[in-house]
């Protein structure tokens, strides 16, 4: 049987984040291969190209997404050219993996999800975390009755980020909740296995229309409450938590994001209080890993285009709650 040949990746631009979550993740991945990049700046790419040892420079974002020697596009672009490029290269007849989140909104995470469901191309979300065994862990803890009817969940992410990071741009689709708040909310969803409905939300703003922390309370099916927070102002503190309580137990992960970097999970229930850490490799590598198999059709892809629109739309409802517009297109 002839052996299968790896999958070809383009990185759209020379993004901070693109070495973890795709090149290096690739060194531990054989059926995937970094083979090419393309950035505004053509110095930058180069330069980008050498650090990371990618054979190929391409001209354009546009050259990038039609070359032919490729078979997938990773789009670690601002939040607010995730949409234009995804589309051009799912039409272009190239899988895509696309940074989070999905899109600058709602509506247009829809557009993206249609366009990969009309090519048949993969469409994901890089949600890597979800990709990790200690996410496995959390959601099994919470499904299989160990803490009993679920209560109340919540999520918690702050880093402090620069203030003349692109996070901070409007027009870029910038705002805590479009960086960091979107990692609880997707947890909300994913660990709990229920929709969120966004029931109030308070912003604190920067500059016009960003918010620089936010604060959200959300009701899940069933009565269960939920609550979301996240911060990117320069005195935050680094922190990352996800806590569900049941009627008989409560569980506490400590970096549910990046468990690769250390991480602690603490359950409580009558039988008593035990910690645990869950091994695996980077969210990285297990997230290209998924990305693979689905390229290949040996398996679904589970953070995909649906997936991000219904996170897109909760997004969408946070802003509105909290008084701001959702990220214009």
């Amino acid at each position: 049987m002839a052996e299968k040949k790896p999958i070809r990746f383009g990185i759209l631009g020379a993004a901070r984040i693109a070495p973890d979550a795709l090149i290096k993740a690739a060194h531990n991945v054989p059926e995937a291969e970094v083979v090419a990049v393309a950035a505004r700046d053509p110095k930058r790419a180069q330069e980008f190209a050498a650090t990371n040892k990618i054979p190929r420079v391409i001209a354009t974002y546009e050259d990038l997404v039609n070359d032919a020697e490729l078979d997938a596009i990773y789009n670690p672009l601002p939040n607010s050219l995730h949409c234009e490029w995804t589309i051009a290269a799912l039409r272009a007849g190239k899988h895509v993996l696309c940074e989070k989140p999905l899109a600058s909104n709602a509506v247009e995470a829809e557009r993206m999800s249609k366009v990969a469901d009309e090519t048949g191309k993969i469409l994901g979300e890089a949600f890597h975390y979800r990709y990790h065994p200690l996410a496995d862990r959390v959601r099994a803890l919470i499904g299989d009755g160990t803490l009993g009817r679920l209560v109340h969940v919540e999520g918690q992410f702050s880093v402090p980020i620069p203030e003349t990071n692109i996070r901070f741009d409007y027009s870029l689709a910038g705002g805590a909740t479009m960086d960091l708040g979107c990692y609880p909310l997707h947890m909300i969803h994913y660990f709990s296995g229920l929709a969120p409905r966004v029931i109030s939300a308070k912003a604190e703003t920067g500059p016009k229309n960003i918010d620089i922390a936010m604060d959200v309370d959300l009701e899940l099916a069933g009565g269960v409450t939920a609550r979301m927070t996240c911060a990117m102002k320069k005195d935050s503190v680094i922190n990352a938590t996800f806590m569900a309580r049941g009627e008989r137990g409560k569980l506490r992960v400590i970096n549910p994001i990046a468990p690769q970097r250390g991480h602690q999970l603490t359950l409580k229930t009558d039988a008593g209080e035990k910690s645990e850490t869950v091994p695996g490799d980077s969210t990285f590598t297990h997230q290209l890993r998924a990305f693979v198999k689905a390229v290949r059709g040996e398996a679904k892809f589970p953070t995909d285009g649906p997936e991000g629109v219904i996170n897109m739309r909760v997004i969408d409802d946070v802003y509105r709650a909290a008084g701001l517009p959702p990220r214009a297109t």
